[in-house]
């Protein structure tokens, strides 16, 4: 698939999402939260590399990472409370992912 279409398609999901946010967040949350992006690359990749073995490995890695990545959000349950600003919660965010990166290692390890 030429790359110039990925990138479209991923292109207009980013920008049809963030657009909609500001009319319906609740809709614009929920297709966020949709595995839409891990279902695209995963279709990207296997067009790509033609490998079901691959493909599955990837799907595992995804699995593991989709609750670690939730990491990324609690820090916004308790901004308002902690008088956190949205750049200090979101950095605190980008941190507590960081550390859920080595816990998704560590996890894919162990499982092997």
């Amino acid at each position: 698939m030429p790359i110039a279409l990925k990138i479209a398609i991923a292109v207009t999901i980013i920008l049809g999402t963030s657009w909609l946010s500001g009319k319906r967040p609740e809709l614009a949350g929920f297709l966020t939260a949709l595995p839409l992006v891990s279902i695209l690359a995963l279709a990207f990749s296997y067009t790509d590399h033609q490998s079901l073995a691959l493909s599955s490995k990837y799907a595992r890695s995804i699995i593991i990472a989709v609750p670690v990545s939730w990491l990324f959000f609690l820090p916004f349950f308790f901004a308002e409370r902690l008088q956190l600003s949205f750049w200090q919660t979101w950095g605190l965010g980008l941190v507590l992912l960081a550390g859920g990166y080595f816990l998704h290692q560590t996890i894919l390890r162990w499982l092997a």
